[in-house]
């Protein structure tokens, strides 16, 4: 017969598990992330709509967006580490569905009444709901960025505590969650428009936000009442009172202070209170403290332990290897359909969840360190595949054909020689050049098999590294300075991130394809010499011949900020 204290204990676990703040924080993600997934998906394709199916209302998009973050991170940071905890996820989260919410609302308008709009002061409201449309989006962005620092870099640490593993499988089950909603939530708003229409996509995401938004508002309250430790912040002067909010019966009962009882659970190194701002300031002062904070933050992050790190982790988003616009406006001009290119998305997105649960058998095993040494020895030898495909049968490639003609063409526009024939130059095509051999089918598709064999194989080693470099920033940067340190490495990210967008936009024919492939591998290359230099800083020679787990990472004091009114 079962054992019913057995029953009992079992049925108590499953119920403590999906009650803990832990699992509360899983679900509050998912949600967030599945509407952040289905608009990023969504709102490319509307604007592409919207301008009679060009990329321009995209590309300023993409550009205003990485702007916004690379200028602002540091100052969302700091907004972030200046204000408590549950202030912060609250305000980014109904700032960030509000904004989604709305600008829904007004695609939908434009996309009913566009024929009479583009007829109203000669097309000029229908221009004004483009740049409503796009900086609403925007600050949508910048929201969602606060609240990623705030709860993915945050939250999570406090609510895993002291416990390194703990906080190693937080993380690992976050990007989990982060990998199905990339693949699901734009295959379902993607089937709502094609059997539907925009006008219906518009509304189920508007309509989604706004369910999305209370669900995600409750979960939040509900953890920020379960970890004590959440309200106690550096800096920041409402622990006692927010403490009391949550748990005063209890802390009467025991005579402790809010304090004394959530203690145990903070660093008690990074709780150091920062000297109050004056509460009058010069008119030029307040205009200017957006730049010194900007200024500042910038430089905690260089003198930061972790710098090297964190540079490592921004060069490997200069690359165009990985299942973004490009990669697969590529793989179309190679033959790949989108059937083809949906099942290798999903592999894909399989990769990248072994990528996430081999991080955190290897971090057991030979520690953190060594697991983003080894992460990115294995990610630099599945890349080396990308490169091998650049000079195998079927590849384009051609040094021959000049990267800036496609930009020349489309400047100049089609010339005609004297005697009426067309230039060489047309669309990226020197068509001077006799006509390579045709390759059987199955040769033609080797280059591109390679290609992508080596993107997807590279998941698990890249995945592995950024989850490493994760949680070296959110065990080694004080509290205090934690989120504007992970607001500069945003900015980072999006830095390179746009200087992999110029680079294509230099060099946009398939035949250069192969000269970014390399330029690529080359900065994903300067990357892990970033990292080996800080891992062999951090563990000297210990890196290769100790494996064993080594202890956490001290947590070391920087300068501290300056203070904002």
């Amino acid at each position: 017969m079962d054992n019913p204290a057995a029953k009992r204990t079992c049925c108590e676990s499953l119920r403590d598990f999906f009650t803990s703040a832990k699992f509360l924080i899983y679900m509050g993600h998912a949600l967030s992330t599945w509407g952040d997934r289905m608009w990023n998906f969504a709102v490319a394709v509307f604007l592409v709509e919207l301008y009679g199916n060009s990329l321009l209302l995209t590309a300023v998009y993409g550009l205003v967006v990485a702007g916004s973050v690379l200028l602002l991170g540091a100052i969302i940071g700091d907004w972030v580490d200046r204000n408590p905890r549950l202030k912060v996820a609250q305000t980014s989260l109904l700032v960030q569905n509000s904004c989604v919410i709305l600008c829904g609302i007004l695609l939908m308008v434009v996309f009913q009444f566009k024929e009479q709009l583009m007829n109203l002061y000669s097309g000029w409201i229908l221009t004004i709901c483009y740049i409503l449309v796009i900086t609403i989006a925007n600050i949508a962005n910048l929201a969602s960025t606060a609240t990623s620092i705030t709860i993915q870099r945050d939250w999570v640490v406090v609510v895993a505590g002291q416990d390194s593993s703990n906080l190693a499988d937080m993380n690992a089950t976050v990007r989990i969650i982060d990998q199905l909603t990339n693949i699901l939530a734009p295959m379902l708003v993607g089937q709502i428009m094609a059997f539907g229409s925009h006008f219906m996509g518009c509304g189920f995401i508007s309509g989604w936000n706004l369910c999305s938004m209370c669900v995600e508002y409750a979960l939040l309250w509900k953890v920020y009442q379960k970890t004590p430790a959440l309200a106690v912040k550096a800096g920041q002067k409402g622990e006692e009172q927010e403490l009391k909010q949550l748990s005063p019966h209890k802390d009467l009962e025991n005579g402790q202070s809010p304090e004394e009882s959530s203690q145990p659970l903070m660093n008690e190194a990074s709780v150091v209170a920062k000297p109050d701002s004056p509460k009058e300031r010069g008119c030029c002062y307040q205009v200017s403290e957006p730049l010194r904070t900007l200024k500042f933050g910038w430089v905690a992050y260089y003198n930061q332990d972790i710098f090297f790190a964190g540079m490592s982790l921004a060069f490997l988003y200069m690359t165009v290897l990985g299942f973004d616009c490009i990669t697969t406006g590529y793989a179309y001009t190679q033959g790949l359909n989108g059937s083809v290119l949906s099942l290798l998305m999903g592999a894909s997105a399989v990769f990248g969840i072994c990528g996430t649960v081999a991080f955190t058998w290897v971090r057991k095993k030979c520690g953190l360190i060594r697991t983003g040494f080894i992460s990115g020895m294995a990610q630099l030898s599945c890349l080396m595949m990308c490169v091998a495909s650049v000079f195998t049968p079927g590849s384009p490639f051609d040094l021959s054909v000049s990267p800036f003609q496609d930009i020349f063409t489309h400047l100049i526009g089609e010339k005609t020689l004297p005697n009426g024939d067309l230039s060489s130059v047309h669309m990226g095509v020197n068509t001077t050049v006799a006509p390579a051999e045709e390759l059987p089918p199955l040769q033609s598709y080797i280059s591109v098999s390679l290609l992508f064999a080596g993107v997807i194989a590279a998941r698990v080693g890249l995945w592995s590294f950024d989850l490493t470099v994760t949680q070296l920033i959110q065990e080694t940067v004080i509290e205090s300075e934690r989120g504007v340190i992970n607001g500069v490495q945003n900015s980072m990210n999006y830095l390179l991130d746009l200087l992999h967008f110029i680079m294509v936009i230099l060099a946009p024919n398939p035949e250069a394809f192969g000269l970014l492939v390399i330029i690529s591998v080359s900065f994903v290359a300067m990357g892990h010499a970033m990292y080996f230099r800080f891992a062999f800083k951090s563990l000297g020679t210990r890196l290769f011949f100790c494996f064993s787990p080594e202890q956490k990472v001290e947590t070391v004091e920087s300068p501290s900020l300056p203070t904002t009114v």
